[in-house]
């Protein structure tokens, strides 16, 4: 049972990198592994069969190198690779548009093609949602690979994400925007369901050799051999959840390993960082590891930080086979980038799908150019707004209407902190110029007058980087539920119908799901009275921090560094603290939620509308809030007492 879970590391030894040496051995296979080699070896955390999942690819244009390793030295059950996004399915969508032969992710050939035989050799299977908007030619193109290296390979697809064909029976039904509450766009240009991973399963129980998935929610990837391998149910909603966990902290490959940690200058080898591994077993217990001998980092800090990645509510991280709670997970740092994972818990899963549809919304340009010398941000800002000024009256000449959008940012003169900028006079600074209209044409123009500023206004402009900017389409997200029982998904193996599943898992009521928990400052008033002193912290002394998106809005997660640390975190960091922060890159519509996960004691917060729209909907320098984590590192903390030693 799951009292029994272990916890072999306490949290007073904080985040620190595990020590080195250990060395666990294991048998080669190409099945399971039944027990560990020896007395102490980290397997023997687990119980029983595990399965060693290893994941290539966190978004598409990772590395090459990731397969290879993986496949020479992960030691592997299964392969799995995630390449998309929601911007991804829009590209995919334009390409097949212009060749029937394009619409999936030629990086999944690529990185197979090498270890190819290998992987057929080892028995190792392959799951990845390279199929984007055409999973057909996706799998025909394996094939023909496979064959001319001489592999037989049997390839499955999971096809039923792809909601274009459905689109007046979707407009029927009257579907709301999910945050906004807004009508759907009379004209879409791609709209896909987020599927499970019990159709991943279903194809792997059939016998194929490779999966391939277009939509489908990331952690499926994984998820969906665990059920296959262990048998589990869709009622087993906790291990479910830990299978989706599992997932999860793999889906963007090295995030998990040392990539993008707080404590970068702690990890060493970035040039051959190891990536990802889970070693799960039956009952839900896993380790997070990476192959031996390769640069990176597994330890308690790499794992939070991918494990507060972009989950909004950890109390109900919804996903189509289950409902997760992560706020009491438990990590174990063990020896040897070893961390053993805890303490997840599962309900039952909506009755709808999430559906991710885009639309079109105007054209945009970003143009970016080097200024160099005295008042470099002052002489940026003084030509941005020359620049849109003359395009403006030039509009106007030519009868067509005003940007719907501007944006002028002085990378180098800190504009992203706002008024907790420290570097007001910079030397040299780089010209950022964002702009939106609802014609072509007048970007275009746009385009043409950036050159110009080189010859006609301020000294010490270099170059136009990339030369002059291109116009392209403006991609909005719209998301929205879509009924279960409306979706059948195919399961094709080589090419013919093998499968056709409906409702899967069944539909369970919405009511059945945990409601969402407290959002504001829950907890600040009710914690005890705090000691006060003279010190002051910046945030990052005191805690670990990673940020995100979803959509438009933003997800920061912050770890504390001990958990004696948390209630000073939780008192300094309220909602109304944060939301002064960032005000500045705050819209009217902005709400800022905080939600607490005392298992590996972290604040995890959602800031909603806080990207200019997100994804390529976004002329800002940060349209998917990476840099929001580092910006609140410098939050400081006051009157504290002396807390580090």
């Amino acid at each position: 049972g799951r009292g029994q879970l272990c916890e072999l590391a306490m949290w007073s030894l904080g985040f620190r990198a595990a020590g080195r040496g250990f060395r666990a051995c294991r048998a080669s296979r190409r099945g399971l592994s039944s027990s560990p080699c020896r007395p102490g070896a980290v397997e023997s955390s687990l119980r029983g069969e595990t399965v060693r999942i290893g994941c290539a690819s966190g978004f598409w244009g990772d590395t090459s190198v990731a397969a290879p390793q993986l496949v020479h030295h992960g030691n592997l059950d299964f392969l799995v690779a995630d390449y998309l996004s929601e911007i991804t399915m829009s590209l995919l969508t334009a390409a097949k548009q212009k060749s029937p032969d394009f619409g999936y992710t030629p990086d999944f050939l690529q990185s197979l093609k090498p270890v190819l035989k290998e992987i057929k050799q080892k028995g190792i299977r392959v799951v990845a949602n390279a199929g984007g908007v055409n999973l057909q030619a996706c799998a025909q193109a394996l094939r023909k690979l496979a064959a001319d290296e001489g592999v037989q390979l049997s390839v499955a697809t999971v096809t039923g994400d792809d909601l274009m064909n459905k689109l007046q029976d979707i407009q029927a039904l009257g579907v709301k925007e999910m945050d906004s509450g807004f009508p759907l766009p009379p004209a879409l240009y791609s709209m896909n369901a987020y599927l499970g991973a019990f159709p991943i399963a279903e194809a792997l129980n059939l016998g194929a050799d490779v999966v391939v998935t277009g939509r489908c929610v990331d952690s499926a990837l994984a998820l969906g051999p665990l059920i296959h391998q262990f048998g589990w149910k869709n009622t087993d909603f906790d291990l479910l959840a830990a299978g989706s966990l599992a997932g999860h902290l793999i889906e963007c490959g090295a995030q998990v390993t040392g990539g993008v940690l707080t404590d970068w200058e702690e990890v060493t080898g970035w040039e051959n960082i190891g990536f990802p591994i889970v070693e799960c077993d039956s009952q839900g217990l896993f380790l997070v590891t990476k192959p031996e001998n390769t640069g990176g980092l597994v330890s308690k800090a790499t794992v939070a930080e991918q494990l507060v990645y972009e989950i909004g509510d950890p109390h109900r991280y919804l996903l189509p086979d289950v409902s997760c709670d992560f706020s009491h997970v438990k990590l174990s740092d063990l020896k040897d980038d070893h961390v053993l994972v805890s303490g997840v818990t599962g309900a039952a899963p909506p009755n709808s799908y999430k559906v991710s549809a885009t639309y079109a919304d105007g054209y945009r340009a970003i143009s970016i150019s080097p200024i160099v010398g005295p008042k470099a941000a002052k002489k940026a800002h003084k030509t941005a707004e020359a620049i849109i000024n003359r395009t403006r009256a030039i509009f106007k000449h030519l009868g067509l209407p005003d940007y719907t959008e501007t944006y002028i940012h002085a990378l180098g003169s800190e504009a992203s902190y706002g008024p907790a900028s420290c570097c007001p006079a910079p030397r040299e600074v780089a010209l950022w110029m964002g702009v939106r209209h609802s014609s072509k044409k007048a970007l275009e123009i746009f385009s043409r007058e950036i050159a110009p500023a080189g010859t006609g206004m301020a000294p010490g402009q270099t170059t136009l980087v990339g030369g002059r900017p291109r116009v392209s389409p403006v991609l909005r997200l719209f998301s929205f539920l879509y009924p279960k029982e409306h979706l059948p998904i195919e399961v094709h193996l080589n090419g013919e119908l093998a499968k056709t599943l409906t409702s899967l898992p069944p539909p369970a009521p919405d009511s059945a799901a945990p409601q969402p928990q407290g959002t504001g400052d829950a907890g600040s008033q009710n914690q005890p009275q705090l000691d006060t002193g003279s010190h002051s912290y910046r945030l990052e002394q005191l805690a670990l921090l990673r940020s995100g998106d979803k959509g438009d809005s933003a997800n920061i997660g912050v770890i504390a560094r001990d958990p004696a640390y948390l209630p000073y975190l939780r008192k300094a960091l309220t909602t109304e603290a944060v939301t002064d922060y960032f005000a500045h890159l705050l819209s009217e519509s902005s709400t800022v939620e905080r939600y607490e996960l005392p298992g590996i004691a972290a604040l995890n917060f959602v800031l909603k509308h806080s990207l200019g729209g997100g994804g390529v909907a976004s002329i800002r320098i940060d349209p998917q809030g990476k840099a929001y984590a580092q910006m609140l590192a410098d939050f400081e903390l006051k009157n504290v007492p002396r807390l580090i030693n």
